[in-house]
């Protein structure tokens, strides 16, 4: 090695050691606001038991000698990560070109803005063992998760409550519990407006594609659906499972027009589902709406951009994920003694397909 590099090697030593020297530790910290270093240390670290003196002079010492705790330390006296979870149990390609679901991690992700948390992701990966992201919740890596697009079979619901973590989930678990709560829209009464628009049209063989029978939103569509049609004396087994795609839409529909051809109205649980619905009935010379009205549930972009504009029904998915994001955050803070799930109201939104 050459004088040079080893003359350059050690300056650049001494340059990082004097800017570690430099940097105030929490006993300048403590003593520049007169207090004891265990008092700055909860000051700085949530302000448990501290006076409000005390912590308006740690915070000025702070902002004065320009401290920033060290995470390690500070998360061994807090127990705290400062990392919350975005769980979504399905695959990424999913998730890159469903639209709800991309809205819903640009949400979290917006409305923990004004905070100190971190955002960690947990998707589904293609063909991975049951357990995994259960194992990784109950560890201790985040404080707390939010859970969207969960399944029956995932294990979520379970896992949370066995670990105590805190946990709100976008759309209603199987097996809600005051200690799992949710933020949700009715989707019942979704179904029942898409089905009694349809009755209200004049339609008398309505079919329906509904969401995976493995998720609340799935079920619960139908069952509101399902309401409207027997109460209203019409037939209700024209029902096909479709997957909130646009291909399994129109799979859906190709099953639906070859058992129920007389079909005159349909409501789809989502609105991908509903765009490949609409190029399957034109390829079959159906003309929307005067063959066969369509609604759809959502209200997503695509909902406008359809050929004919979709009716549909409302999903208000920015206050739900702001409202599952605050409720979190509620719980994660220890303030979540008097919180309780959301159950937001569903609009049906009119534009040409009925």
């Amino acid at each position: 090695m050459s004088g040079a590099v080893r003359s350059a090697g050690r300056a650049r030593d001494t340059v990082l050691m004097n800017s570690l020297r430099s940097a105030p530790t929490l006993d300048e910290v403590a003593q520049t606001a007169g207090v004891s270093r265990s008092t700055a240390s909860r000051a700085i670290n949530g302000g448990l038991r501290v006076s409000p003196e005390a912590q308006a002079a740690v915070d000025a010492a702070v902002a004065q000698l320009g401290y920033t705790p060290n995470r390690a330390a500070r998360s061994l006296v807090t127990r705290r990560t400062d990392s919350i979870a975005l769980v979504v149990p399905e695959p990424d390609e999913r998730i890159l070109t469903d639209p709800f679901l991309a809205g819903t991690m640009r949400g979290v992700s917006a409305a923990l803005g004004g905070t100190d948390l971190q955002l960690v992701l947990l998707f589904a990966r293609p063909d991975e063992q049951p357990g995994r992201i259960v194992r990784y919740l109950s560890s201790g890596h985040v404080d707390g998760a939010i859970v969207a697009s969960h399944h029956r079979d995932d294990e979520l619901e379970e896992a949370l409550l066995a670990a105590r973590l805190p946990a709100v989930f976008v759309g209603r678990p199987f097996r809600p519990t005051p200690d799992l709560l949710y933020v949700d829209v009715d989707n019942v009464e979704g179904g029942r407006l898409a089905a009694r628009r349809l009755v209200e049209a004049g339609r008398r063989r309505i079919a329906t594609i509904a969401g995976p029978q493995d998720m609340t939103a799935g079920v619960d569509r139908l069952t509101g659906w399902r309401e409207v049609v027997q109460g209203a004396g019409l037939p209700d087994d024209a029902v096909e499972i479709g997957d909130f795609a646009v291909a399994g839409g129109a799979a859906a529909m190709e099953r639906i027009l070859a058992a129920h051809p007389d079909v005159d109205g349909l409501f789809v649980a989502s609105d991908l589902m509903a765009e490949g619905a609409l190029r399957v009935l034109a390829a079959h010379g159906r003309d929307v709406p005067r063959d066969v009205s369509v609604v759809g549930f959502d209200n997503l972009a695509t909902a406008a951009s359809t050929v004919p504009p979709l009716t549909t029904v409302q999903n208000p998915m920015v206050e739900m994920v702001r409202g599952a994001t605050d409720l979190l955050l509620e719980l994660v803070g220890g303030r979540g003694d008097e919180i309780a799930s959301q159950v937001l109201s569903p609009e049906l939104v009119e534009r040409d397909s009925v």
